[in-house]
């Protein structure tokens, strides 16, 4: 893994962090298409940049978030099942499913084909009445943690499944994107919390200096991917993003055969 690969796999993880494509599903494809060899340290680099994408929303949402303690309450519970099942299945995610490309492909397509049939629905079926933030029950805060959770199979996507959750609860769209924005803060700080732990004594200095990379390059654009991701969903669904991830499984099967 040199720089170069650094550069862009930080910028694939800044753009598709926060849309409801899968990041990993995109850092798992692009690494085999780039020819990168998965080591342990590819799949920490993986998990580390998110790290990027966090300080994003911190930037963007902390004022926000330090002056509605109802909201951190809301984060804290919807985070305890990802939390929980997290620790609880890191080591066999990070063995097993990290570097598959089998199952992200199948993920992709699977979940892509889910937004769109219920992008479709929701079209016929509109809520009634949306519920804001600060309405919604312990309960309906929790089984939004628990669709997140979902996401640790690689190619879900941790943003698709928590938007999914949260507009099942009855938030709409805008609100339900927002709130995955905040629910990824204490997720994907747990998750790269927990692999330094694991695997931080065994960097390289010149590992240490593609994590620092890769985090300011995912930093910066996820910065600006998110700000341009609430415009979108103000006037338009996620079918979009149903069909793009079904094009790019697609697209990598046949690159494959070829």
């Amino acid at each position: 893994m040199n720089p170069i690969h650094t550069v862009i796999l930080s910028i694939i993880e800044g753009i598709t962090e926060f849309l409801p494509v899968s990041s990993t599903g995109h850092l798992i494809l692009a690494s085999k298409v780039l020819g990168i060899e998965p080591t342990e340290f590819t799949k920490s680099f993986d998990i580390f940049i998110q790290l990027g994408a966090i300080m994003a929303v911190i930037s963007l949402y902390m004022k926000r978030i330090f002056q509605n303690p109802k909201l951190i309450r809301s984060i804290a519970i919807a985070f305890i099942p990802t939390g929980i099942l997290g620790l609880a299945f890191y080591k066999i995610i990070k063995l097993y499913l990290l570097d598959n490309d089998i199952i992200v492909v199948t993920a992709l397509i699977g979940v892509g084909t889910l937004l769109i049939l219920l992008e479709k629905y929701w079209s016929t079926h509109p809520l009634k009445k949306e519920k804001s933030l600060a309405s919604l029950s312990v309960k309906e805060l929790l089984l939004i943690g628990v669709a997140q959770s979902c996401s640790m199979i690689p190619g879900v996507s941790r943003s698709a499944a928590s938007i999914v959750g949260g507009m099942v609860m009855g938030l709409s769209r805008k609100n339900a994107v927002e709130f995955s924005f905040l629910l990824a803060v204490p997720t994907m700080a747990a998750a790269t919390g927990l692999d330094l732990v694991q695997s931080a004594h065994q960097f390289t200095p010149h590992e240490i200096g593609l994590l620092a990379i890769g985090f300011i390059v995912s930093w910066i654009t996820a910065f600006i991917v998110i700000k341009a991701f609430i415009r979108f969903v103000e006037r338009q669904t996620f079918i979009p993003f149903g069909i793009y991830r079904i094009i790019v499984a697609i697209l990598y099967i046949l690159s494959i055969e070829l």
